[in-house]
């Protein structure tokens, strides 16, 4: 009564993306405890625009179906399919339905998956996952999807619960993902909150020289490593501070999705904007900060929102100020949470002040929240769903 080998995950993410996800992190994890993922890229559950950016995402997406399936990494491989990102058009979730389930079957044979899991951060794969005839249902659930921009609240809001029911079991990030998936099946739900890649950001607190880039700008230094978009951080907090204290430089690193009126407003000497950098170059980084933060908004996004970077930072063993998210109420302890311009201000003066030992606890606390010890805790979860499933069955 061993739990199924061979796994199939439908992401929400694409594999090449340059801020991994728990997606790719939990896929990675996955193979290296010995299962065999094939990993489908995002099916597209934002609505795409007109822009250079949306455009040049569809370009790459017909690209990457034409290379195929491709191995990236042991016991993994990827695949992109070709869907229409119009999932309210009745016609069109037929079309994809067709698709995805002719193209996973098919993907499916010729990888010799035997009685595969279905893995899903998709709520809309439940449209189609009978089709498969899964042999054990996975529904991760990392975000409110509802509160994305771009996605269509009523197409998650049809599909999301069916999913939840029909899983075997539902994993989620955050206190308030379990509160709501909980009303659905209450017996189903398991809250793991995000984790990290503890060695690699341990590095951080190692003797080393600064990127270049890094070196040039002036201490104290305010670093922020993440995705850099509206909906999540709270860019007027961000420049209130930095006018207060044209001596405070943030340093901001990162994919900046952000529109121009927006960047324009956020020219100063002590606001700097480095883009995006290599994942293996992240603790150099971290390892120039004099504090991280955490600037979230306080909106419905973020409500459910547990920031994979909160234990990253602690593993590079920097303080942590950050907005006090309903997600991190049980961490309070091991950062400064704020809620207001002025408490986050007087909170970063704080930080500044502190020594080495102030950042013990949290180090130990990331040491017990890696992307090994969680997939270890879910697999032994899903092991027990899987015998009593198997018990149950005629």
């Amino acid at each position: 009564m061993a739990l199924p080998r061979d796994i199939i995950v439908f992401s929400t993410a694409d594999w090449s993306e340059a801020n991994w996800t728990n997606n790719q992190r939990m896929t990675q994890n996955l193979s290296e405890q010995g299962f065999r993922v094939l990993y489908l890229e995002s099916l597209g559950l934002r609505q795409p625009t007109a822009s250079k950016r949306d455009l040049s995402r569809i370009g790459r997406r017909l690209l990457k179906s034409l290379r195929g399936l491709r191995s990236v990494a042991p016991n993994v491989w990827v695949f992109s399919p070709l869907v229409m990102p119009l999932h309210n058009q009745p016609w069109v979730q037929w079309l994809n339905q067709v698709i995805v389930v002719t193209t996973v079957k098919l993907l499916s044979l010729w990888l010799n998956f035997r009685q595969p899991i279905v893995w899903a951060y998709n709520p809309t794969v439940v449209r189609f996952q009978a089709q498969l005839k899964p042999a054990f249902l996975v529904y991760h659930c990392v975000d409110d999807l509802t509160t994305v921009p771009g996605i269509s609240a009523d197409v998650i809001n049809a599909a999301e619960p069916a999913l939840v029911q029909a899983a075997d079991v539902v994993f989620v990030t955050s206190l308030n993902l379990r509160k709501k998936l909980g009303a659905i099946a209450p017996k189903k739900v398991h809250y793991f909150p995000n984790v990290a890649d503890y060695d690699h950001f341990a590095q951080a607190r190692l003797p080393g020289d600064l990127p270049a880039d890094l070196a040039a700008i002036p201490q104290p230094r305010i670093g922020f490593i993440g995705a850099i978009k509206t909906h999540k951080l709270d860019f007027d907090l961000i420049q209130t501070i930095a006018q207060r204290h044209p001596t405070w430089h943030w340093v901001m690193i990162g994919e900046v999705e952000l529109p121009t009126k927006t960047l324009e407003q956020l020219i100063a000497p002590n606001l700097h904007f480095l883009g995006y950098r290599p994942y293996d170059r992240l603790p150099d980084y971290l390892r120039g900060f004099d504090v991280t933060v955490l600037p979230c908004l306080l909106n419905d996004y973020t409500r459910s929102m547990f920031p994979m970077k909160f234990f990253e930072y602690l593993a590079a063993g920097k303080p942590l100020v950050g907005t006090r998210l309903p997600a991190l109420a049980d961490y309070e302890s091991l950062y400064w949470p704020t809620e207001s311009v002025d408490s986050f201000e007087q909170a970063l003066s704080a930080a500044f002040a502190v020594d080495a030992t102030h950042a013990q606890p949290g180090i130990t606390a990331a040491q017990s929240h890696t992307w090994q010890s969680r997939c270890q805790q879910m697999i032994e979860l899903m092991q027990l769903a899987w015998k009593r499933k198997r018990s149950a069955a005629p």
